[in-house]
């Protein structure tokens, strides 16, 4: 089975954007469109523009999930001067679909390159600083309170909870109906039921709901080298925010990473108050597995599947 892309593939010429830029009242003109990084969603360019001005990126939304533009938007706008490195200031969003079918966002383009292609050529010590300014950056997320818990929608929080315990049940009560419904094997479903029953008192831990970024990996942190010291230049791709517990999102964003890097992370990120730190990283842990089976199940990389069903396996057996 071949995975399935839902992410935009669309060849975007200059006098295109110059429209888009026209709609926004945006006073330049285009020298080049070029394809840059994109996640399995959107499709994502930059813009060069005439005359020496500062580039844009352009951002276009499947059509499947056309309301993440929304949801882009309003978080922009939430995040803004509020972080320690910069996010893209939103310079346009267009929900006609009379250019090209689809909806799309204008941003700034951020200065630095994704970390994760730059962190191979950096020095352990350098790493070690990447990854405490990551870890900084995440803390920085969650001085941001929320209302309730929840996903975040293109109209705000979609189906809140007034805690995290009936929040994290839901969760995962719904990925283990859709784990048994695309043929995860059934005893294993069960066994991680067990273990999310006895997890309760860990979710029901976190008293307050918090912004989470909910993908804070280093190809979503842009940074530059200078003078052999490394510098976060920004934070992109907020599609997946949800308002919860800040030890999700920690280990969302640790889920990747070395013992190396989860250290320096970790450091950066500083002191945390709760009890029972590691149990609920690994209960997240668990559910991020569970996700990303799903995900792959859903859209056809068969080839992902074993290896996080052994993951499973190995997270309700430890």
């Amino acid at each position: 089975m071949s995975p399935v892309s839902i992410r935009p593939d669309l060849e975007v010429d200059p006098a295109t954007a110059d429209a888009m830029l026209a709609r926004a009242e945006i006073d330049a003109r285009v020298a080049s469109v070029s394809l840059l990084h994109g996640g399995e969603i959107s499709a994502v360019y930059a813009l060069a523009l005439q005359g020496g001005q500062p580039s844009l990126v352009l951002k276009i939304y499947p059509d499947s999930m056309s309301w993440k533009m929304r949801k882009e938007a309003r978080l922009l706008d939430l995040v803004r001067d509020r972080l320690p490195v910069p996010a893209p200031r939103l310079r346009a969003a267009d929900a006609s679909r009379e250019l090209i079918g689809l909806d799309y966002v204008v941003m700034s383009r951020l200065d630095g390159d994704p970390l994760g292609p730059l962190e191979q050529a950096l020095s352990a010590p350098e790493r070690r600083e990447a990854f405490e300014q990551v870890g900084r950056l995440s803390r920085a997320f969650h001085d941001i309170a929320m209302d309730a818990f929840g996903y975040i929608g293109a109209d705000g929080i979609m189906s809140g909870h007034a805690d995290n315990r009936s929040y994290l049940t839901s969760q995962f009560e719904r990925k283990l109906g859709e784990f048994r419904s695309r043929g995860g094997p059934a005893d294993l479903a069960a066994r991680i039921a067990r273990q999310v029953a006895d997890a309760s008192d860990l979710f029901a831990a976190c008293g307050a709901p918090v912004l989470c970024h909910n993908d804070l990996h280093p190809g979503n942190v842009l940074a530059r080298v200078t003078g052999g010291r490394v510098e976060l230049t920004g934070v992109v791709d907020f599609e997946g925010a949800l308002a919860g517990d800040p030890l999700k999102d920690v280990a969302k964003a640790i889920y990747y990473l070395s013992p190396e890097q989860r250290e320096a992370f970790l450091g950066g990120y500083g002191s945390m108050s709760r009890t029972k730190i590691e149990p609920t990283l690994a209960i997240y842990r668990l559910l991020f597995s569970l996700e990303l089976w799903c995900w792959y199940r859903q859209f056809g990389a068969a080839e992902k599947l074993a290896p996080l069903i052994e993951d499973l396996d190995r997270l309700v057996s430890g």
